[in-house]
């Protein structure tokens, strides 16, 4: 397992994960924009530029199961406090293969760099790129630790069609032959389905902390 953010990522992504012994690595941030916590089986991984030590000591002080103490609630108010940062979701972290050949979806000129999802990436992503189609969208850019992170959107008046899964499988063809991430939130069944549909594979779960 690599002892950096993006080295524990693209273990991650090949099936490769830290041990699953109860205990947390922490390291450095790899932009000042993305600092928070990984959680995969029975191992957490916490990415900030704060002193290891306090973080460790934070974490021994959240009053529940030692495996959960690194996305309960006390330890995400302290780190937020700690760092003056607003924590996001809580989300399920997936990641797919990229996929040969050609995007399983007919562009039009539905998306663009003003679609608020284009939008919303850009305030979290770099070199955001936006595929429109008839009824949804793909966004494609670069997140944490520089990998590749792709989100989606369908208008309500198409759902319950498969564009979900069409645009999720569309971002591993336009993945240049890397690894393509997704952060969905827990309750947002609609887009788990459409990405495990798609063939990305849950890894575990992950809260980023936003600066104010």
């Amino acid at each position: 397992m690599g002892r950096t953010l993006r080295g524990i990522l693209d273990a991650a992504a090949r099936g490769v994960f830290p041990p699953a012994d109860g205990g947390t690595t922490v390291v450095p941030q790899e932009s000042e924009r993305d600092a928070g916590v990984l959680a995969f089986t029975a191992h957490a991984v916490v990415f900030t530029d704060e002193d290891p030590g306090w973080v460790l000591g934070a974490l021994a002080a959240v009053e529940c199961d030692p495996l959960a103490a690194a996305t309960h609630a006390g330890f995400l108010t302290a780190f937020a406090e700690r760092t003056g940062r607003t924590a996001d979701t809580v989300d399920v972290l997936l990641v797919g293969g990229p996929l040969p050949g050609s995007a399983p979806v007919r562009w039009a000129g539905a998306g663009g760099p003003g679609h608020a999802r284009a939008v919303s990436a850009r305030a979290r992503r770099d070199d955001v790129r936006v595929w429109g189609a008839d009824g949804g969208v793909l966004v494609l850019g670069r997140g944490v630790g520089g990998r590749l992170e792709a989100a989606v959107e369908v208008d309500e008046e198409v759902r319950q069609r498969g564009l979900g899964r069409r645009l999720a499988t569309a971002a591993r063809h336009l993945a240049g032959g890397e690894p393509v991430w997704a952060q969905v939130a827990a309750g947002n069944a609609r887009s788990l389905r459409a990405f495990l549909a798609a063939g990305f594979r849950p890894v575990g779960s992950e809260v980023l902390f936003r600066r104010r």
